[in-house]
């Protein structure tokens, strides 16, 4: 069921919601969260689409938010408000509310979304693309337990990694993030299979792939030890080299999907690595909403050595390029009273 409400009020859309309830007799029982969409025209169709989906998993409220650039002077001065409401069929387990705000009512999103979330549930706001440079500031970010961004949709992403980290608050989270989680729950249960102490890793990806930087800055702050990042043509990442005193454990994906994982001494491996959807990239992150601090120690942790130029390789002495070609991150000197006998154990959270 759909309703379509023009120069409209958040008091006519929650009418409009009771009345198109008892319509098709769905009481509004069931709904977990409230799930904040930002975005654009362009973009707004993708992002609904994924959040349709993840909604089977995670039945919620989902308010687009789409703000109308004004053509003209006059417009920017009229102030309105759109509503699409869609219930049943047409919004799958939850329900969903498109909101176009027009004129000087864009500069105040957060008072037309207010109203509209459900009581005593959590909030989650997911900017698909063009997130605020500081999430938690930003006045829909405000609303919200958990703020959701993409650096792979910007066009510089390791700027964007640089802000991330300056700005960072508990609850931020980006997809970038969630995209490498299989990468390592791999390399975690890779090494759990051998009893070495790693040396020194490789991460191999796109050029200007964001997951790949913070792939490569997890494993430099779990495992304290040099990382270096290669570039490749990709898709996403496509190796983790890391070697130990026992012989080298490679994870390598040409493809995309398939990947092989090599342990010295022990028979090659295919393993299923398959780059994923935007649908289940959102459902995890509704899974949790507490704040990352796994995510948050990475992101500190690399940052600030993303543009810094890359030592020599100590394996051919040969120069490196400068990052993001090429970066090495390695970890700073532990206080005297934590120096004790390092665990070069990735653990996957």
């Amino acid at each position: 069921m759909k309703t379509d409400l023009t120069d409209t009020t958040a008091s006519k859309i929650n009418k409009a919601l009771v009345l198109g309830r008892r319509a098709i007799g769905t009481p509004a029982i069931g709904m977990v969260l409230t799930l904040v969409i930002v975005t654009d025209e362009e973009n707004a169709y993708d992002a609904l689409k994924a959040a349709s989906d993840a909604a089977h998993e995670h039945p919620s409220r989902t308010l687009v938010v789409i703000k109308r650039v004004s053509r003209s002077p006059r417009d920017r001065t009229t102030s309105r408000l759109d509503a699409e409401v869609r219930l049943g069929a047409d919004a799958g387990t939850g329900e969903t509310i498109v909101l176009r705000l027009y004129g000087d009512v864009v500069d105040h999103a957060q008072s037309v979304v207010l109203p509209l979330l459900l009581p005593d549930a959590p909030v989650v706001v997911w900017w698909p693309v063009n997130a605020p440079l500081d999430p938690a500031k930003d006045p829909l970010g405000a609303l919200a337990q958990r703020r959701v961004t993409d650096t792979y949709a910007c066009e510089e992403p390791i700027r964007e990694l640089v802000a991330r980290a300056d700005a960072y608050a508990p609850g931020d989270t980006d997809l970038s993030w969630t995209r490498i989680t299989p990468w390592r729950s791999m390399l975690a249960a890779a090494l759990d299979q051998v009893d070495c102490q790693v040396q020194a890793v490789e991460v191999e990806g796109e050029e200007y792939n964001p997951s790949c930087e913070l792939l490569a800055m997890w494993l430099a702050d779990r495992l304290d030890v040099p990382v270096r990042r290669t570039v490749s043509s990709g898709p996403g990442l496509t190796a983790v080299r890391m070697d130990t005193d026992c012989g080298p454990v490679v994870l390598d994906r040409a493809d995309g999907s398939l990947a092989n994982l090599s342990i010295q001494g022990q028979p090659a491996r295919a393993v299923a690595l398959k780059r994923r959807e935007t649908a289940e990239l959102i459902a995890e992150e509704l899974r949790r909403l507490d704040p990352d601090d796994t995510y948050a120690s990475a992101l500190r942790y690399g940052v600030d050595r993303l543009n810094a130029p890359a030592k020599g390789d100590a394996r051919n002495g040969e120069g490196a390029v400068a990052a993001p070609v090429e970066a090495v991150a390695k970890a700073p000197a532990k206080d005297a009273a934590q120096e004790k006998t390092p665990v070069r154990k990735a653990a996957a959270k």
